[in-house]
């Protein structure tokens, strides 16, 4: 997952503009789901994000004084009982340590759907006659169409076909037949949907363009600039590694995207990445050669591309079985007992599985807050929140934005303090400057629809934090009548008789919605009651705009992490990396040699987790300490001076 950081002390990602020469080119569930389908959860804020892009690629300042003006900031931020994040599972006593002091101290490597680690360690370009060999094991897709389908579902894709959909009868009826068919189209042409439609008694699969003319000219003009041979025994995407260093999944992306001058939409993932990590996760890009994404390594800083090899398929959210964590906790204040009963602990029992800090943002107005103003439709509340004066340190032209706000109610003088226009604000007060302040929802709009779906899915987070932390202070860890278990995707009520034979690893929480059950015990009211308070209606989670309408999820209560072990560590200099990553090895630098009578204590431990949980509140039950920013950059502050 996404994890917060509490204090940035190390050079970020930088990018060297020299080899442009070279290339020339979460939303609401429809139905109930389990938690943890979309992948992983990205980083949120609640607002304030202009910058960030000018401090990502900028240089790094003095890692005290940065120190300093974060805590500032911090004094006005979040802890984690005020999202609801208030229970341990373990009796064993805590013990105080630093989280991710520097960003090496937090590697993750993900697992992908055959539940095989992803490593970057091999930086060649395959043959084209292993790609041959890989084509030819590979069942083809292509005999299921005939050339005049293709014929007009190639003049579909480059809008060049009048009915604006092309239709195929499927006469040989069968599940596995309209699964090709629909697999075919899909990969063959990109950009294309389809679906299944009965006409008289016959079966048609439907081609179509699900976002219509634009997105038609998009696809054209995208098509353009890769008129380079493709050889047809090869794979359409080319997978590789992306290893990165201190920048997210997304910010990595621009940066390939800018290089090989591509939309970024043009790569597939299946999770983004923590930003303050080593992340080595698989990327797709459609029809670029690896010979072309292996150049990139001899440009980019802090980024390296590897393992590459040619698939017929892209990439899809929540594809992945999980992420494997190596964390360092530095300066410990436990003893080899605490460290082993807490980690033991952890390998047996496991962790509430709490939505992290990073889930709510780092400023003074909490995510959560927006996102219930949404959902009661106060949308004079909802700009309030975002562009208000706000305690705390920001960035200059932030401060004088918000005042120029506060103080005349006009979105383009406003909009004139901000350098940068794509942060929320921006996006807001652009909104507000062409549509009017009597048009918010519009405004609104503006934003990105993932970010406007965050504020509302963090409105939910708290809530499950919330009833989750009643569920174990009433119950505590076993299962009891009325608890919710799954069978496949749906939820069903725990009788007493059942109860006996199952464990607290069994059940589940809701996330408030209009197509989830709740607990038949007390704790299933709760829910009624919570919202209630905030002004909302269980029984309504329809919104009026499509988007903020809620089904609900269901997720696990407790996760035990697998793959754990751990290790306490002494060392001389605070400045080494205690972990030896995979671009170290693949440049043949030595392990970090540590001394056992070093006058510096670190507990370093590995785990796997499923998607969509996250590794602070696995560590925090280890620690038994509040993991947000607050909390850790007053520790940090401690350290450093």
């Amino acid at each position: 997952m996404a994890e917060t950081e509490p204090v940035s002390n190390a050079t970020p990602v930088g990018e060297k503009r020299t080899c442009l020469q070279d290339g020339d080119e979460e939303t609401p569930a429809k139905k109930p789901k389990v938690d943890g389908e979309n992948g992983n959860a990205p980083n949120t804020d609640g607002g304030g994000g202009c910058g960030e892009e000018e401090e990502q690629e900028g240089q790094a300042s003095d890692g005290e004084e940065d120190g300093e003006s974060f805590a500032d900031m911090m004094k006005h931020g979040l802890t984690e009982t005020d999202v609801g994040i208030l229970k341990y599972v373990s009796d064993h006593e805590g013990f105080s340590g630093i989280l991710k002091e520097r960003y090496s101290d937090f590697v993750v490597h993900e697992i992908n759907k055959q539940g095989k680690m992803v490593h970057l360690d091999d930086l060649s370009i395959p043959a084209d006659s292993e790609e041959a060999a890989q084509s030819e094991q590979q069942p083809s897709d292509c005999d299921v169409l005939t050339e005049e389908q293709k014929k007009q579902l190639g003049e579909l894709q480059l809008f060049k076909n009048k009915e604006g959909n092309v239709s195929i009868e499927v006469k040989d009826d069968t599940k596995e037949k309209r699964t090709l068919v629909h697999k075919a189209i899909k990969t063959q042409f990109p950009g294309l949907e389809t679906k299944t439609e009965e006409k008289e008694g016959h079966k048609f699969i439907v081609a179509y363009h699900a976002a219509g003319k634009k997105a038609l000219a998009e696809v054209k003009t995208a098509a353009a600039p890769r008129k380079h041979f493709w050889p047809k025994n090869r794979g359409s995407y080319c997978h590789f590694a992306l290893y990165k260093e201190n920048k997210d999944t997304m910010d990595a992306i621009n940066v390939l995207s800018k290089f090989l001058r591509l939309r970024p939409n043009m790569f597939s993932y299946m999770g983004t990445k923590d930003k303050r990590a080593i992340t080595v996760q698989e990327i797709a890009v459609l029809k670029i050669t690896a010979e072309r994404l292996a150049h990139l390594n001899k440009c980019l800083m802090n980024l390296k591309l590897g393992n590459f090899c040619y698939k017929n398929h892209p990439l899809k959210l929540g594809e992945l079985q999980g992420n494997h964590f190596t964390v360092v906790i530095r300066n410990i204040s436990g003893t080899d007992e605490q460290v082993h009963q807490a980690m033991g602990s952890l390998k047996q029992t496991g962790f509430i599985n709490y939505y992290g800090m990073q889930r709510f943002g780092t400023t003074a107005v909490p995510t959560q807050q927006v996102g219930r103003a949404i959902l009661r439709n106060d949308w004079n509340q909802v700009v309030d929140l975002i562009l208000k004066p706000r305690p705390g340190a920001e960035k200059e032209y932030l401060v004088r934005c918000r005042e120029e706000w506060a103080k005349t109610q006009d979105p383009e003088a406003a909009l004139k303090k901000l350098p940068n226009k794509r942060c929320v604000e921006g996006q807001l007060l652009r909104g507000l400057s062409m549509y009017g302040k009597k048009n918010i929802v519009t405004s609104f709009g503006l934003i990105p629809r993932n970010t406007r779906l965050m504020y509302v899915h963090s409105y939910q987070s708290v809530v499950w934090n919330t009833m989750v932390s009643r569920r174990i202070e009433t119950f505590g860890l076993k299962a009891v009548e009325g608890d919710l278990v799954l069978r496949g995707t749906t939820a069903r009520v725990l009788t007493a008789e059942e109860a006996e034979s199952h464990s607290i690893h069994d059940i589940v929480m809701p996330l408030p919605g209009y197509d989830v059950i709740y607990p038949s015990h007390h704790i299933g009211e709760g829910y009624r009651e919570l919202l209630s308070a905030d002004g909302l209606d269980l029984d309504n989670m329809r919104h009026k705009v499509k988007d903020y309408s809620l089904a609900g999820a269901y997720r696990r209560v407790i996760i035990r992490p697998t793959d754990v072990s751990w290790e306490v560590i002494h060392y001389d200099d605070p400045r080494i990396s205690l972990v030896h990553s995979d671009f170290e090895k693949l440049e043949n630098k030595p392990a970090p040699v540590f001394n056992k009578d070093g006058k510096y204590r670190s507990l370093r431990m590995e785990f796997s987790l499923p998607p969509s949980t996250y590794a602070t509140m696995a560590i925090r039950e280890v620690l038994k300490l509040d993991t947000s920013i607050k909390k850790q950059t007053q520790l940090n502050t401690v350290w450093f001076n």
